[in-house]
């Protein structure tokens, strides 16, 4: 009987850690795209100058319509990021045709990353007032062998621009709005192992040759610095933690209480021992 009850509190309780497990993923806060107030205001023209958006905030940039306009975003192991940008065009009046608009998301080491799933490319009609484009990227691997295109930690690059428009279009004034939100996958994209260092290139700053005459950095050299710097919001993982090893020592548990439960039905009740007589 108390062999029982053992077993019946081990299995609640292993029951209670993965569901608060789940319930700890499922319920973790994703960043608030209404706040924009402390966010970037400007735009990158290229992934070396992509000012870094930091996690829970919106960035907004006024450019013309025909630039490349680059961010980026922290990335970490364990996450699968959807990346969305919104599209203020100029008045009906002053467009000759329709638009289309098109997003792509490119790692720390500068490949393109295809879309799960979400709104690319999309054409923009002459009366349009905006146009909203989102990718959703694959779920981030903490390591990844050297000939696989698996997603890793790091910076990840969001580049919007039009790709096809009337020519006399080009040049008009725009305005965009980018967010990134990142959700936990879970133990099951896990992977053992990790890198030593996120994917963050430009934290050198070129070896300091950006720097001026006196030897200080240039205000380019700082925004590339900052750019690198920039972390997920509770830091970067290590890598080596999931929810993998709660189902691991809670499969342990269990398959230990099962084994000396099947041993105990397999010997029987214990017998009383019979002492002779005149012993």
């Amino acid at each position: 009987m108390r062999l029982t009850r053992m077993m019946a509190i081990a299995v609640l309780s292993c029951a209670a850690a993965l569901t608060f497990t789940g319930t700890a993923v499922a319920d973790t806060p994703s960043p608030d795209a209404g706040d924009s107030s402390a966010g970037p205001t400007r735009a990158g023209t290229g992934f070396r100058d992509a000012p870094a958006v930091p996690p829970g905030q919106s960035a907004t940039a006024s450019a013309s319509s025909g630039d490349y306009l680059y961010w980026a975003f922290p990335v970490d192991a364990g996450q699968r990021a959807t990346m969305k940008a919104k599209v203020t065009l100029p008045e009906s009046s002053a467009r000759h045709g329709e638009a289309t608009w098109r997003i792509d998301v490119y790692d720390g080491l500068r490949r393109r990353q295809p879309c799960m799933y979400g709104m690319q490319s999309r054409v923009a009609a002459q009366d349009a007032e905006s146009v909203e484009l989102s990718c959703t990227v694959r779920t981030v691997h903490s390591l990844a062998d050297p000939w696989s295109d698996h997603p890793l930690p790091g910076s990840y690059y969001l580049r919007l621009t039009v790709t096809d428009a009337p020519e006399k279009d080009l040049g008009l004034p725009v305005r965009a709005q980018v967010e990134a939100t990142t959700k936990n996958a879970g133990g099951a994209h896990a992977v053992d192992g990790a890198l030593s260092t996120p994917l963050v290139p430009g934290a050198s700053v070129e070896d300091g040759q950006n720097e001026k005459d006196d030897g200080e950095p240039s205000p380019s050299a700082t925004r590339q610095t900052a750019s690198a710097t920039v972390e997920p919001e509770d830091g970067w993982s290590s890598g080596w933690w999931s929810d993998r090893w709660v189902w691991t020592v809670a499969g342990g548990v269990l398959t230990l209480l099962f084994g000396l439960g099947g041993y105990r039905l397999a010997r029987g009740p214990a017998r009383p021992s019979r002492i002779p007589p005149g012993a």
